[in-house]
């Protein structure tokens, strides 16, 4: 069998240029982008994903030279949409942790920290518990597969080419990443206001026994009602996580399709 050199390099670019965008997507998005993967793993996920995907795309309309400042644009592009995808996907845990970072300082226990394996930091244990759960949720409502379903759509919404994500699609990043903090208000407000409640309760206490030593007793008792508050408000996390995500989803597919 005989191949010319432009053969060669359709062949080669066919895969290479869809490999970049599914690689940097791989390594940034939930679950498998996490440290706990290992970089062998990501990368053999990635190719796996590339041989399965890459049969299916529209060909490239205009062969471009790999090695040329075109082909140079092209892997920039599509390392940049990866990334971004990637990173939109992502706010979907920051904004967890941020929650359960603001019901741990109100409960006191903001000093109890501990190691996150799959972010390589130290999180309060109460954001540690609600990404776990979170990591759970999202497996059981098979996120995983919603996410290389995204990945694969991304490639007929924007095609491989030189064009990344347009000005517009960048602003509606921006303006995603705002729900980290609305994100994390919502999921922590039921526990944040009812121990609110108990501190002005214990201030009233205060002001009415000045000799009953609040400080000593406050504090199991803030802590004990914050694990009950939280053990309440846990059948309302799940609906919350799943419209985190279904409009994590949305926010993908407005910003790779914006013009």
């Amino acid at each position: 069998m005989n191949f010319s050199d432009e053969q060669l390099i359709n062949l080669v670019t066919s895969y290479f240029w869809p490999f970049t965008r599914i690689a940097a997507f791989i390594a940034v998005v939930p679950i498998f982008g996490t440290r706990i993967v290992p970089a062998r793993i990501r990368l053999l996920i990635a190719i796996s994903l590339t041989m399965v995907i890459v049969p299916v795309l529209p060909s490239p309309p205009v062969a471009v030279d790999p090695l040329g400042l075109d082909g140079l644009l092209t892997t920039a592009a599509q390392v940049m949409i990866g990334l971004a995808m990637g990173f939109a996907l992502k706010l979907i845990f920051s904004a967890i942790e941020t929650g359960g970072h603001m019901m741990a300082q109100t409960m006191g226990l903001g000093f109890a920290q501990m190691n996150d394996p799959a972010n390589g930091v130290t999180v309060p244990v109460v954001s540690q518990f609600y990404i776990i759960m979170a990591t759970l949720l999202f497996l059981a409502l098979n996120g995983h597969l919603v996410l290389i379903d995204v990945l694969a759509e991304s490639f007929q919404v924007l095609p491989i080419s030189m064009q990344g994500i347009s000005h517009d699609g960048m602003w509606v990043l921006i303006s995603w990443s705002s729900w980290i903090f609305t994100g994390a208000v919502l999921m922590s407000l039921p526990v944040v206001v009812a121990l609110l409640l108990v501190n002005v309760a214990f201030g009233v206490m205060m002001r009415a026994a000045p000799q009953l030593n609040v400080f000593a007793v406050g504090f199991p008792l803030t802590l004990t009602f914050g694990f009950i508050f939280m053990l309440v408000s846990l059948p309302i996390f799940l609906p919350q996580f799943s419209d985190l995500v279904e409009n994590a989803f949305m926010t993908v597919g407005n910003m790779v399709s914006a013009r």
